[in-house]
């Protein structure tokens, strides 16, 4: 027995060192635990806190986000309108744009216009000029004719010569003076062979196509008789009697013979 109790003895306090090792164990891992449950329901209330927090600040996130949301809205409306008003301003300004080279081309079209205008214009009085000049010369010849048949008519016996009247329904001139001629340098002349009369041309009018010739009614000359025309020994052309006075008559000539007939020419009367 005793030898069992010496044996037992050691074993026992073996195995109550081994429960007070581990009962000291189990006591620290409580401990232990317990402090750990101690600080994870103080990190848990922490966490709460922030959560709560975290949820305040998500509240006003949301209040936010639901007015940035409005504002979006609104922004997009105001967006949209000045879209609607910037298409307007631009179909406006290509209106614009358009009317501004339709005012472009008419511009450039008065500017032709004005420019023809003012071409015609220089012409006209370029013309004016030339007509003025012209009836400056007309003027001066009819002075001229005048003076001649003021002279004519001392040296012919007081001979008025009146209307004279242009072939082809050429202008009617008429003088109010008898002309100023020069003295013919033959006197008139009656053919005894051929009967015929010839006479000398004593003025030229170019501007109205007539000659006054000295052979007149007391020369036995006659409304519509021919007398023609010669120039240095040629013949030149014709001219018609288409007014007659005493001594003297007018006489109309064509065209062609315009700038061949002068003074002092020879007539010849064409037989009837």
């Amino acid at each position: 027995m005793n030898r069992k109790g010496a044996i037992l003895l050691p074993i026992l306090t073996i195995l109550l060192l081994v429960s007070l090792t581990a009962a000291g164990g189990l006591f620290y891992l409580y401990q232990k635990e317990h402090a750990q449950n101690i600080i994870l329901q103080g990190q848990i209330t922490d966490l709460e806190k922030r959560q709560i927090i975290t949820e305040g600040k998500l509240n006003d996130t949301k209040k936010m986000a639901t007015e940035l949301q409005l504002r979006l809205q609104e922004a997009k409306s105001k967006v949209s309108s000045l879209t609607e008003e910037f298409d307007k301003e631009k179909i406006a300004q290509a209106e614009l744009l358009s009317q501004l080279e339709q005012f472009k081309s008419d511009l450039e079209q008065q500017k032709s216009v004005r420019q023809d205008l003012e071409n015609q214009l220089k012409g006209a009085q370029e013309d004016a000029k030339k007509i003025k000049g012209e009836l400056s010369s007309i003027k001066q010849q009819k002075i001229e004719l005048e003076e001649k048949l003021k002279n004519l008519e001392s040296e012919a016996s007081s001979v008025e010569l009146g209307t004279v009247v242009i072939n082809n329904d050429e202008p009617v001139v008429t003088v109010d003076n008898p002309p100023k001629v020069e003295k013919p340098a033959e006197p008139v002349k009656k053919s005894a062979k051929t009967k015929s009369l010839e006479g000398r041309i004593m003025v030229v009018n170019k501007e109205f196509n007539f000659v006054v010739i000295n052979l007149g009614s007391k020369d036995g000359v006659k409304t519509g008789d021919q007398f023609t025309v010669v120039s240095g020994g040629k013949s030149i052309g014709d001219i018609k009697i288409e007014k007659v006075h005493e001594s003297m008559s007018a006489a109309g000539f064509p065209i062609e013979i315009k700038d061949y007939v002068k003074e002092n020419d020879q007539i010849i009367s064409k037989a009837k």
